[in-house]
């Protein structure tokens, strides 16, 4: 069970695995997204995708500049597929994981990689998560 259940990154087992993570935003887009469903964004640490987190409180720190709006948190259910592991900064597949046949990167808590030391995933494919809870935060 080490590595936050992912292992080494690399599942022999594509598409079978479902985890329970979190995606915060504002309540405004949160009902969008529950309606419209997720768009990838089209750059980030990880390259385009849906940033997700199995880690609440890391959710519940986004998003950054709010400008006062009501918060959410979204409780998604996500099919991570195949996990490619990038746990340090300059990863050769940083960017370009899903070029290579993953589905999900993920970066492991306590990596170096993110500031607060919490974990953090970024799924390719929006219609791999499902909308499970708009929880307000």
């Amino acid at each position: 069970m080490g590595d936050n259940d992912y292992g080494n990154g690399i599942q022999q087992y594509p598409g079978r695995r479902i985890y329970i993570m979190y995606h915060g935003t504002t309540m405004v887009n949160a009902q969008k997204i529950l309606h419209e469903g997720f768009r990838c964004s089209s750059d980030g640490m990880l390259g385009p995708g849906v940033y997700v987190s199995r880690s609440k409180e890391k959710a519940s720190r986004y998003p950054l500049n709010a400008g006062g709006q009501q918060l959410a948190i979204l409780k998604l259910s996500v099919k991570v597929g195949k996990v490619k592991r990038i746990d340090y900064q300059g990863h050769p597949l940083q960017k370009t994981w899903h070029q290579h046949g993953y589905d999900t990167a993920w970066v492991p808590a306590n990596c170096g990689m993110v500031s607060s030391g919490l974990e953090e995933d970024c799924v390719y494919d929006p219609s791999r998560i499902r909308v499970l809870e708009i929880i307000p935060n």
